[in-house]
């Protein structure tokens, strides 16, 4: 293949989200940190049929974004999010039939994939409430912030589900552990932000005024980090859940050989020996 034509086939698969158009919640992007907003305050920012939908095309889209390398992701007033909408989602659900509902929760499932599949670090911003599949989001990004008023809760046994939603019994165990992440799925109670930061699903907790600005600082160190590597990084997070040690130890041998041919190692050398700060590019 020519270089022309390898170019051209480089363009069709980048994309470019700075002016993306969000309709089902908010978006912007400032110095390639893309922030998210569940912006309906007056209902604690639940998800519909449509936001559910529209997060899960965008997350699959910036796996080809060029503009955004990192996300935080917040809820708009003083909660982050209580979960699917009980009139707009539970109430039209109890009227479909299972085939309907099986692609219904598999839609769900692909918002847990397509963010843990984007190569940027995503980081959710927690205040307040954080129930349903407002905790599977928190769940399903790299880092959590919160304050100590939040409530996090899998409220699926109190409407008569499983706790299994969304990759749950996989992935909050993973977190916090089986024992834990059990009585959380079992009972479907709240666990305060102090408690969530002992068990280790909150990496730290913020006063409630400075969490959005807290989490943003942090995406933004990570954008001024060798960011290639970093989308390696989660990938190797990820996918070696199912492997051996071998198989892992391989693995990142590959993945490191991969980084150590990218120019950003080559700037971190040539900033060592000349005892500067490296400017990573991501390349």
């Amino acid at each position: 293949m020519s270089k022309a034509n390898a170019d051209a086939l480089l363009a069709g698969n980048r994309v470019t989200l700075a002016n993306y158009e969000a309709r089902h919640f908010g978006w912007s992007v400032a110095n390639k940190v893309a922030t998210i907003t569940l912006n309906r305050p007056e209902r604690k920012n639940p998800l519909t049929f449509e936001s559910y939908a529209e997060l899960r095309d965008l997350f699959r889209q910036l796996a080809y974004a060029t503009d955004v390398k990192a996300v935080v992701i917040h809820g708009a007033g003083e909660n982050f999010c209580s979960g699917g909408d009980v009139h707009d989602i539970i109430a039209p659900l109890i009227d479909l039939p299972m085939p309907e509902l099986l692609l219904f929760t598999r839609m769900t499932g692909d918002l847990v994939k397509a963010m843990r599949h984007c190569p940027q670090p995503v980081i959710a911003a927690v205040d307040g409430v954080c129930a349903g599949a407002g905790a599977i989001l928190a769940m399903a990004s790299d880092m959590r912030l919160s304050t100590a008023r939040s409530k996090l809760a899998f409220l699926f046994s109190r409407v008569g589900l499983a706790g299994c939603d969304m990759g749950a019994c996989a992935i909050l165990p993973r977190i916090i552990g089986q024992g834990r992440a059990a009585e959380l799925l079992f009972t479907g109670r709240s666990a305060s932000g102090d408690e969530g930061y002992a068990w280790g699903f909150y990496n730290r907790l913020c006063e409630p005024a400075e969490l959005l600005e807290e989490a943003q600082k942090l995406a933004a160190d990570l954008v001024a980090g060798p960011t290639f590597a970093h989308g390696i990084t989660k990938k190797m997070l990820h996918q070696e859940w199912s492997m051996s040690i071998d198989e892992a130890i391989e693995s990142e041998a590959q993945a490191q050989a991969i980084c150590m041919s990218t120019r950003d190692f080559e700037r971190a050398y040539q900033a060592f020996a000349a005892k500067s700060r490296p400017v990573f590019e991501g390349d």
